[in-house]
């Protein structure tokens, strides 16, 4: 049972990445400004951060409008695993940049640089926070609507950089009334390391979807929950599952009475199939009926 992405589900995707994709251009804007005006390092971090989430939100933008296309002869699973692709490009950048902020703070701290007109540079943060956050929100909905990982990768990208504004708003607060011109470039270092761990939680999560891991072990105790439910279900095996984009493939093996016809068995398959897909609307299903064997697989 192949389930097609629905024309809601692709709407939403859709309008998330033309979303993430105009704010990424917006803060870019703000943020050069604010940075010119005050040689803030984290302004500056700040910054390479969004330039980082215009370019990620350009990849996944591509990448949805691709992975959205149905099955084909070509690729009967789909086109899913393009948001994985797309997920590790986006974590590769993340990378190249977190390293160079890192080697950027280390310099700061040793050659120290006064941080001025500080309050522009609270007040663009301000901004950006605002509309951070408005992004976020629909993002969260989008993720929950339809369970995108390009989407996903985004959002973390979003993520980071609300809590990146809000360090930079404390460093230029605290450097503006206390002279601490130390703090600046600390929170700088402190954004290079999030942004590093923040690619590898990426990177780590997208490569698992490419070779096939398994879905979590509570997922797969559902499904064979629901499955063993099923009054003339004797037993299952052979439960295998992964997931390519938002999509899940569940394959089984269920076991029945040898005795009864395969009309009956697969009736049954049936009503185990509409059951499962009630509890991942999004997989695409397939079930093997084998009769049950004493001494194999424990009935119910």
């Amino acid at each position: 049972m192949m389930k097609e992405v629905s024309t809601n589900h692709s709407a939403l995707m859709r309008r998330a990445t033309y979303a993430s994709v105009s704010i990424a251009l917006f803060l870019i804007g703000i943020k050069t400004f604010a940075w010119i005006a005050t040689d803030s390092l984290g302004l500056q971090a700040t910054l390479i951060d969004s330039i980082l989430d215009a370019v990620a939100s350009l990849i996944s933008l591509v990448a949805v409008r691709h992975a959205l296309r149905p099955a084909d002869k070509e690729h009967r699973f789909g086109h899913g695993k393009i948001e994985c692709i797309a997920a590790l490009g986006q974590s590769t950048f993340i990378i190249g940049s977190g390293g160079w902020l890192l080697f950027e703070a280390i310099d700061r701290f040793v050659t120290p640089q006064i941080i001025t007109k500080t309050t522009i540079g609270i007040v663009v943060m301000l901004i950006s926070i605002v509309a951070t956050a408005g992004l976020l929100l629909f993002q969260k909905h989008v993720v929950r609507q339809t369970n995108s990982t390009a989407i996903k990768a985004d959002a973390a990208h979003y993520k980071t950089d609300f809590i990146i504004n809000g360090g930079v708003i404390a460093s230029l607060s605290v450097n503006h009334w206390l002279d601490w011109i130390y703090l600046d470039t600390f929170v700088g270092l402190i954004i290079a390391l999030y942004i590093l761990h923040t690619a590898w939680k990426i990177g780590s999560d997208a490569f698992h979807m490419l070779i096939d891991r398994e879905l979590p072990d509570e997922d797969r105790q559902k499904i064979s929950t629901i499955a063993l439910k099923h009054e003339k279900v004797l037993g299952m095996h052979d439960l295998r599952t992964r997931s390519s984009g938002k999509q899940s493939f569940i394959q089984l093996h269920l076991e029945m009475d040898g005795n009864m016809s395969l009309s009956a068995a697969h009736a049954i398959a049936d009503d185990v199939m509409i059951d499962i897909a009630k509890a991942f609307p999004e997989a695409d299903i397939l079930i093997h009926q084998d009769p049950y064997q004493l001494g194999g697989s424990p009935p119910k």
